[in-house]
């Protein structure tokens, strides 16, 4: 049933041609998209595009284009898209279908669509209907004679078979189709917007009909409910509308990006922007992290386009809170120094105002434990920084690169607090600030990331509480996982087994000889109980040590004893915060001197040239110990503490000089012991010390050296392969009789000099670093520790003199020098025991023999259990000196007190 009346006349935007004589048009929006409207042109027909059949009646085929029904379309599409045209409706049918005249332009004067359409062969006229007084109706008919006269479009010989479009609706392969493309532009056609960032395409010029996800981002949908109604989500139909209006049957190029799970992701480029951008910056679309991946036009501009919306809270983001909104400036973005790395995710940093505050990496996650190796060893103390692989590379990859070091802090957001329940499975954690540490440029989660040494944590599409960087994270943990790095190495996970001694009185024991022999060996603060209590990593003996400063007495802090709560010393916070300041995780050198009772070690602590003992008596934060006296930084310590009493600083404040009473010291007498072994006198230096070994190992020496030379002759060392380092073990070739010995590196002067010290001998040499390699596991110190001993002689001075040291140096080589002796250990010293040394044979003292040559002078010592032995070599040095003044007394250069005593003890 056709209603005929009078014309009605519109303008309006065309935005969608639905076939060569049928188009919907709209009006402008006015707070939201506009109705749309049908208008078929009156009295002409244009052939039907090809159709799909129906998904759910696989019986049905699908039907072609007819012959010049897609150019029809074409013609149309290109001239009416986004124009603005004029309508005239002549009929309107009872099911609500517009019939009419379409003019390009506001009014009728323009263009008429109808007859361009004619005239071009694309459409054929109606004439069943035509009536002949009306004259737009008798031009339609001349225009399509006048068609068929020049042979256009349709009326061409052939009947335009070749015209029929190839439709591909279907993609056997969609991953290798989309790879097949290589991430170049390919030219398209917009057919259908499903929403605001999913588009059915029109691939040219081969036809493949696709649809096409936005990479990176996700605008509102439209939900189907179960009555089969679509109900749209908040801003559904303004982004559909947004790209409909600017992308609908325009022509475009398309990136394909990337299929996964058989959606294919890409970018529309228009010439006037990209839509992706666009519907970020307005409010339309949020990111997602999944599908940021592959964007190839850089995942930084999606995120500045969705900040910027978030920014001016538009659309979806009218409701959105920053997580640092509440923050001021200074408090989101600072510079601070760090003091300690935890567990590899976070650090303690040192405001400007002296604050300590705890700042983890965010979106990033430490390494862990997981699945049956979580439940394994329970019964054993768990160390997460050793025993989770990989635990302990990221957190010396952090501590080398940062400790100590100012860094750039900028909070990202705050995490709260969570509280564990009985019924929940979340543990309980404090208020956490997540920020992005850099330093240089650098960004240490990144940097972290990208060695594998952490993975990136995947957030809810609406858990806006991640890392300002997120995307480089992810592409940094893409690289990791593409080369195989870290975590995601299909290699063995690395093990360290460290040995914690600390408390452990018979481990300790055996530890002490092997790190007095030492000397300086480099550590790294693990822990600090105390100003003068330290936890030690020893990297060369893979052993945890506790470590107790020499020299000083440092205030005691809290802690808790039997009878209860022991209430913490004045400054002894301060003493701890200062020792925390300059030598937590930092690597240090310590020399060990001897061990408490509980198994602690005691000694001397050094970082960059500094002791920490005598740097806390300076800072007035501890007080010199009385066995500071036997130490070589003894007068160093005297001093410091001297000016910090004079400022009365600290623990000085109320400090009083008190009257010096003198103090009788009854000292019970104890007999002096004897206890001589057999030991090989190997090397003397030119200070008159010697080097001996135990005859009681030297079997043991000989098979080590034996087994451990064919080792090397089997398997020589590659020339120039190893790299010397200060303190290292090494094995030498001696230059004297061309064999191997066990040595340590002392100095690194130049490849060409490096100073070693044979540990089973005592000698010294400079060698190319060609001739030394490294010691094979088999034969190291821990096999057999190192044989050679350094001693001095007790009770006689070493002569000043250059010249007269060099006699005594040389009678002792003729006398003692790769003999066997006997030797007893007499007293203690700074730098090695004093002792007193017989001859194998005559059991003559070798000290007393050089007094009674006049070669050397006694040393006095106070002991009175000691002044026996004193006395017999007194006595000689002096009948020496009178009779024969041999040597040192030939020029009569004696003291009065050597004669005053010598005759009082003559006569007694």
């Amino acid at each position: 049933k056709i209603c005929r009346s009078a014309p009605e006349m519109c303008s309006e935007l065309t935005c969608l041609v639905l076939s060569g004589c049928a188009i919907i048009v709209r009006g402008q929006p006015r707070g939201g998209p506009p109705p749309e409207r049908q208008i078929n042109l009156s009295n002409i027909r244009t052939g039907a595009l090809a159709r799909r059949a129906p998904q759910s009646q696989p019986d049905q085929k699908d039907t072609p284009d007819e012959p010049y029904a897609f150019q029809a379309r074409e013609f149309l599409r290109k001239m009416l898209i986004g124009k603005e045209v004029c309508f005239t409706v002549e009929v309107k049918t009872a099911l609500g279908r517009e019939y009419g005249m379409v003019y390009l332009g506001r009014d009728t004067t323009g263009e008429n669509i109808a007859e361009s359409l004619v005239n071009e062969g694309l459409a054929t006229v109606r004439r069943e209907g035509i009536r002949g007084n009306n004259p737009d109706q008798a031009r339609l008919c001349d225009l399509e004679d006048q068609a068929k006269a020049s042979k256009k479009g349709m009326w061409t010989e052939g009947g335009g078979t070749n015209t029929v479009r190839d439709l591909k609706y279907i993609i056997e392969n969609p991953r290798n189709f989309v790879d097949s493309m290589h991430q170049k532009p390919v030219n398209a056609v917009i057919e259908h917007v499903r929403d605001g960032s999913v588009v059915r395409a029109l691939l040219l010029p081969d036809y493949y009909l696709v649809t096409v996800m936005l990479s990176g981002v996700k605008c509102p949908t439209f939900k189907r409910e179960a009555d089969g109604t679509e109900s749209p989500e908040p801003f559904a139909a303004e982004a559909k509308f947004f790209t409909e209006s600017r992308l609908l049957q325009r022509d475009v190029q398309i990136i394909l990006e990337s299929c996964p799970n058989q959606v294919i992701l890409g970018t529309v480029l228009h010439p006037n922007g990209n839509i992706t951008e666009l519907l970020l910056k307005e409010g339309f679309a949020r990111c997602v992290d999944w599908s940021m991946a592959v964007y190839t036009q850089g995942a930084e501009k999606l995120r500045a386009g969705e900040k910027s919306a978030k920014e001016r809270k538009v659309r979806i983001w009218k409701d959105y809170v920053a997580p640092t909104a509440n923050m001021d400036q200074k408090d989101r973005q600072f510079v601070a120094k760090v003091m300690q790395v935890v567990n590899a995710d976070a650090v303690v940093v040192k405001l400007n105002s002296g604050e300590y505050k705890t700042i983890h990496l965010s979106s990033i996650r430490p390494p862990r434990i997981e699945g049956e190796e979580k439940n394994k060893d329970k019964d054993k103390r768990f160390r997460p920084i050793y025993d989770i692989p990989y635990m302990f590379e990221a957190r010396e990859f952090m501590r080398k690169k940062i400790i100590g070091k100012k860094v750039n802090v900028t909070v990202d957001y705050i995490r709260a607090a969570t509280s564990s329940s009985e019924t929940s499975t979340i543990p309980a954690f404090a208020e956490r600030t997540c920020a992005t540490v850099t330093i240089g440029g650098i960004n240490i989660a990144e940097a972290l990331v990208s060695k594998g040494f952490a993975t990136v944590i995947r957030y809810r599409q609406d858990d806006d509480q991640r890392s300002s960087h997120y995307d480089e994270l992810l592409a940094a943990e893409a690289r990791a996982i593409k080369n195989g790095k870290g975590l995601h190495s299909k290699k063995e996970v690395p093990i360290h087994r460290v040995a914690d001694i600390s408390g452990e009185t018979q481990k300790a024991k055996q530890f002490l000889p092997f790190l007095q022999r030492a000397g300086r060996s480099e550590a790294v603060v693990e822990y600090v109980f105390s100003g003068s209590r330290l936890k030690l990593y020893m990297p060369k003996e893979t052993c945890l040590i506790t470590f107790l400063l020499a020299g000083i007495e440092c205030p005691r802090g809290s802690r808790n004893m039997p009878g209860g709560m022991q209430v913490a010393e004045p400054f002894s916070d301060e003493a701890m915060a200062f020792t925390k300041e300059l030598v937590l995780q930092r690597e240090v050198e310590v020399e060990v001197e001897s061990m408490d009772k509980a198994g602690n070690f005691i000694g001397w602590l050094h970082i960059e040239g500094v002791n920490l003992s005598v740097a806390l008596v300076e800072n007035a934060l501890s007080k010199v110990h009385f066995t500071a006296e036997r130490s070589s930084y003894y007068k160093t310590l005297v001093s410091g503490e001297e000016a910090s009493r004079l400022r009365k600083d600290k623990i000085w404040a109320n400090y009083e000089e008190k009257k010096v009473e003198e103090v009788v010291h009854v000292m019970e007498e104890k007999e002096r012991t004897a206890n001589y072994r057999a030991v090989y006198v190997t090397e003397i230096t030119d200070t008159m010390h010697f080097y001996t070994q135990d005859v009681e190992t030297g079997t043991q020496l000989e098979n080590l050296m034996e087994t451990m030379r064919a080792e090397i002759a089997a398997q020589p060392p590659v020339e120039g392969s190893y790299a010397a380092r200060r303190g290292d073990y090494c094995i030498a070739n001696f230059s004297a009789d061309g064999e191997w010995y066990r040595a340590r590196v002392e100095k690194v002067q130049s490849p060409a000099k490096v100073h070693v010290f044979y540990i089973d001998y005592g000698n010294r040499e400079i060698v190319p670093s060609t001739r030394l390699a490294v010691i094979p596991p088999a034969f190291s110190t821990r096999t057999l520790a190192a044989q050679a001993t350094e001693y001095t002689f007790a009770y006689i001075q070493v002569p000043q003199d250059e010249d007269a040291r060099a006699d005594v140096v040389d009678s002792l080589v003729r006398d003692i020098q790769n003999t066997q002796c006997l030797l007893n250990v007499e007293h203690s010293g700074v730098t090695c025991p004093h002792v007193t040394l017989q001859f194998a044979d005559s059991k003559d003292d070798v000290g007393l023999s050089l007094v009674k040559e006049g070669m050397v002078m006694v040393d006095v010592r106070k002991e009175k259990h000691l002044q026996k032995m004193l006395f017999t070599e007194r006595s000689w040095s002096f009948l020496s000196h009178v009779l024969s003044q041999l040597n040192i007394w030939r020029y009569g250069d004696f003291r009065d007190d050597d004669a005053d005593e010598f005759g009082y003890k003559l006569k007694k």
